[in-house]
């Protein structure tokens, strides 16, 4: 399958890579470089309140090594708690990016789970997208408030499969059906992927793209992870697109003929 012919679209914009890879966790930048490269991930998301992206004036800077030129600096709102933050937080980052407008929303409403609040998520994008921000939110895996998030004018809707770095994988696969079948706009999986067959699954029910962070900065071996999260979502896709076939419960089904065998002669 050749990515050219088959990109991922969000709003205008074309990426051949449906692997979003996060910034954080990871033991130094120079390490992040090596596994976004290794992800082959075109989409690198940013958490504003946590890195430096030139606000901190003398500190080692991320886009020294993910020069916005080459990749797509997609700031986030992590860290936020009410849709006041997260609107300044992102004008913010608007202008740290030279006038970037794509960017993900996070708003938080529960310090164990990091659970989203969606009212706050909601009035945040509503605010966002009047300002003519695209916004990509991250959203709890309700299928009503997906529906009310493209409403808005969201370009993707970013549903958890489970908690935000529980490597839980894909706890609700029917509610992600749900969104996915209804949706107009690509929805990517955001939240909970821990290896490579969590990515490939939410590939193979239609997810459009997977956003992972914690599960390639804290594998043992977080480059090779971020090559097997790229392989995995490959396949997914793939595999979506060939269709499987279809479950036969309580029966089998040869997969060589039955006809010409000795016996039956």
């Amino acid at each position: 399958m050749d990515p050219e012919n088959d990109p991922l679209i969000i709003g205008k914009r074309r990426f051949r890579s449906r692997l979003i890879v996060g910034t954080g966790k990871y033991r130094d930048f120079e390490q992040t470089r090596a596994a976004v490269d290794a992800a082959g991930a075109e989409i690198v998301t940013v958490a504003i309140r946590r890195l430096n992206l030139g606000q901190d004036p003398g500190q080692p800077n991320l886009l020294d090594h993910l020069p916005p030129d080459r990749y797509t600096i997609l700031p986030n709102t992590a860290g936020c708690t009410t849709a006041e933050q997260a609107v300044r937080t992102l004008r913010l980052a608007r202008e740290l990016l030279d006038g970037a407008t794509l960017v993900k929303l996070e708003i938080l409403g529960d310090e164990k789970t990091l659970f989203p609040d969606m009212l706050e998520t909601l009035e945040a994008a509503e605010q966002l997208v009047a300002e003519g921000f695209e916004v990509m939110a991250y959203c709890s895996d309700d299928p009503i408030f997906a529906q009310r998030l493209e409403q808005i004018g969201c370009v993707a809707i970013m549903p958890l499969a489970s908690l935000i770095g529980s490597g839980m994988g894909i706890l609700n696969p029917w509610n992600l059906k749900l969104i996915i079948e209804t949706a107009q706009v690509p929805v990517i999986v955001d939240a909970g992927v821990g290896t490579a067959s969590d990515a490939a699954i939410a590939m193979e029910l239609g997810c459009d793209a997977v956003l992972t962070n914690t599960a390639i900065a804290q594998a043992r071996n977080p480059i090779l992870m971020a090559r097997a999260m790229r392989l995995a979502v490959e396949a997914g896709r793939a595999a979506y697109l060939a269709g499987r076939m279809e479950r036969r419960p309580y029966t089998a089904d040869p997969s060589s003929p039955a006809v010409g065998l000795l016996g039956n002669l």
